[in-house]
C-alpha cells in the first residue's frame, strides 16, 4: 500500500473514532495542551503506578483530525511503558515528525511511525506534536502545554 494512503487511512479512522477519549477520574497526572494555530485543544489524562508504569491514559478535547488521531496513537502507545520510555517516544516522536534526526536514544515508535507523514505538510506538524507536548508537560508536573 501506498505511504501517502495509509497515512490519510489512520488519519481518518483515529480522527473519527479515537480510541481511549474520555476523562479518567482516577489520573495522577494531567495537561491540558494547546495550539493557538488552529484552536486544537485538549486535556490529557495519566494513571501512573509506584513502579512508574503508565497503567491508562486517556485524552479529551476537541481538533482536527490529525490532532485527534495523534492524540489516539499516543495514548495506545504509552501505555504499559515506564514514565522514561514515554519521554523518550516524545523524543523520538518530535525527532520523527521534525525531521531532524536528533533523537540521541531511539526508541520503537510502533505504529505511531506513519505519522511521519505529517512532515510533507508542515503546516500540520503543530497539530499532529500537540498530544505529544501535553504528554511531555504532565509528566513533568506541567498543567499547561503549547504547541508554540
Amino acid at each position: 500500500m501506498d505511504p501517502r494512503a495509509l497515512y490519510q487511512e489512520v488519519i481518518v479512522e483515529h480522527g473519527r473514532r479515537p480510541r481511549n477519549f474520555g476523562p479518567l477520574p482516577d489520573a495522577n497526572y494531567r495537561a491540558r495542551g494547546h495550539n493557538p494555530l488552529c484552536g486544537d485543544r485538549m486535556t490529557l489524562y495519566l494513571k501512573v503506578d509506584d513502579q512508574g508504569i503508565v497503567e491508562d491514559a486517556r485524552f479529551e478535547g476537541e481538533g482536527c483530525a490529525i490532532s485527534m488521531a495523534s492524540a489516539s496513537l499516543m495514548t495506545e502507545a504509552v501505555k504499559g511503558k515506564t514514565v522514561e520510555e514515554a519521554e523518550l517516544m516524545f523524543e523520538n516522536f518530535h525527532d520523527l515528525v521534525m525531521d531532524t534526526h536528533e533523537a540521541k536514544r531511539p526508541i520503537d515508535l510502533g505504529k505511531i511511525k506513519i505519522l511521519a507523514g505529517v512532515k510533507d505538510y508542515p503546516s500540520r506538524v503543530k497539530c499532529a506534536t500537540l498530544a505529544w507536548h501535553t504528554l511531555h508537560n504532565a509528566l513533568e508536573g506541567k498543567e499547561e502545554a503549547s504547541t508554540e
